[in-house]
């Protein structure tokens, strides 16, 4: 029988996978791309909603994707709490009504709760999920915002997330209990955080997850916005709690960093990390970065070279080749199946 969450985006298929709404990455081509292979697909956002509008007129004129029968887009919109204007948010989604509006890393928790109802005001069908990474946050959130779901990310993730956060595979249950206990048990989880096969995501299955949440992964994804020199990193990296790394400093590469306290990022080691680790000063490190950034590979660079930041999470040592999107999705897909039988025949 389809889940609840699987009524709600009817078009998906079972397993679901997600792509994570990579800011600047996470473009039509790829939320078309996920969708199509029956995932759901996301598009990413900064503070120039200019350029988020530019993507999903491009997805709502497309004659390869058709509204669901509640006039939705059937695609997910990522938006950064701390950084897009709320007004200018909530006018886009009201013009294109997407399944899912995605919120992130807001200033304040309680921040959420006012975002969840302008999201609800603008498009009344559309989903709500918020990512959280920790036990506290996800209980407050889902008794203030009353998510439909919440995103647990685990500390494992590629690019931004809390800079003090567990593992998935201790976060997701604890904070499933924590609901349960607080009558909150009725928001849904996806899990994000370290799945980048469908081994690891069948992991997330088993841990409550309803849906898996991948952004390393799909960094291989030939539909992924991304410089040819970072994709080369990521299919080059191996080991990848010894090849990223949660750090600051790549977020102050060009000045302070504008996050909200408490967060941090994940990405390939490089000189720039490497720099500050061994004792270099951040003025040093970003005039090194500044004068890499204006070379041709824009200061990227492959086996601990370079100097500008290169999101990804620990699951890089998995993603060997890039792929297409549909692929990507399939293949992780049958992964969890194969993965779940095999672990039924040996129970």
């Amino acid at each position: 029988m389809p889940s609840l969450l699987a009524k709600r985006l009817p078009w998906t298929k079972a397993p679901l996978i997600i792509n994570a709404p990579m800011a600047n990455s996470a473009t039509a081509p790829l939320a078309l791309a996920v969708k199509r292979a029956g995932g759901l697909g996301q598009i990413g956002s900064t503070n120039d909603l200019a350029a988020l509008e530019t993507e999903l007129q491009t997805l709502s004129t497309s004659s390869q994707l058709t509204r669901t029968s509640d006039g939705l887009l059937p695609i997910g919109v990522g938006f950064l709490a701390f950084l897009a204007n709320l007004d200018r948010a909530a006018e886009i989604v009201r013009k294109h009504r997407p399944a899912v509006v995605w919120l992130f890393a807001a200033n304040e928790l309680g921040d959420y709760a006012a975002w969840a109802e302008r999201a609800r005001q603008a498009s009344p069908a559309s989903m709500v999920w918020v990512q959280v990474g920790n036990v506290a946050s996800a209980v407050r959130v889902a008794r203030e915002a009353r998510p439909d779901v919440l995103c647990v990310q685990g500390a494992d993730a590629g690019g931004h997330g809390l800079a003090r956060s567990a593992g998935l595979v201790a976060l997701l249950p604890e904070v499933r209990s924590a609901l349960e206990r607080e009558g909150l048990g009725d928001v849904m989880l996806v899990g994000a955080g370290g799945m980048a096969d469908g081994r690891g995501a069948a992991a997330g299955l088993a841990l409550g997850a309803e849906g898996v949440v991948m952004g390393t992964r799909f960094l291989g994804a030939r539909e992924t916005k991304l410089h040819p020199v970072w994709r080369e990193a990521v299919l080059a990296a191996k080991d990848g709690g010894q090849e990223t790394v949660k750090t600051m400093v790549f977020d102050e590469l060009r000045g302070e960093s504008v996050w909200p306290e408490g967060y941090d990022g994940r990405g390939i080691v490089n000189e720039s990390s490497e720099d500050f680790r061994t004792g270099a000063g951040m003025e040093h490190v970003r005039k090194q970065f500044t004068e890499a950034s204006q070379q041709a590979d824009g200061g990227y660079g492959v086996g601990g070279k370079g100097r500008a930041a290169m999101w990804a999470g620990t699951g890089v040592g998995l993603v060997t080749k890039e792929q297409s999107a549909a692929e990507i999705v399939e293949e992780v897909r049958e992964g969890i199946i194969k993965a779940l039988e095999e672990a039924r025949a040996r129970s």
